[in-house]
């Protein structure tokens, strides 16, 4: 089942992710970005034309 939220918006897909890869992820890329960073990586793993890969977050600091 597919649900949404208006006709303007996309489908919401359920994907499986860890809850420590999420938040990591919400973190680096920004809770409101990750689902650009996530589109970025499917257009350009399915070598879409211009596609390429978000520029990543340095790295964190050494604990």
């Amino acid at each position: 089942m597919v649900s949404r939220a208006k006709d303007s918006h996309t489908t919401n897909r359920v994907v499986r992710i860890g809850d420590d890869d999420w938040g990591d992820l919400g973190e680096r890329a920004g809770v409101r970005n990750r689902a650009e960073v996530i589109r970025a990586l499917i257009a350009w793993y399915l070598r879409r034309p211009g596609a390429q890969l978000p520029e990543r977050p340095p790295p964190k600091p050494s604990a």
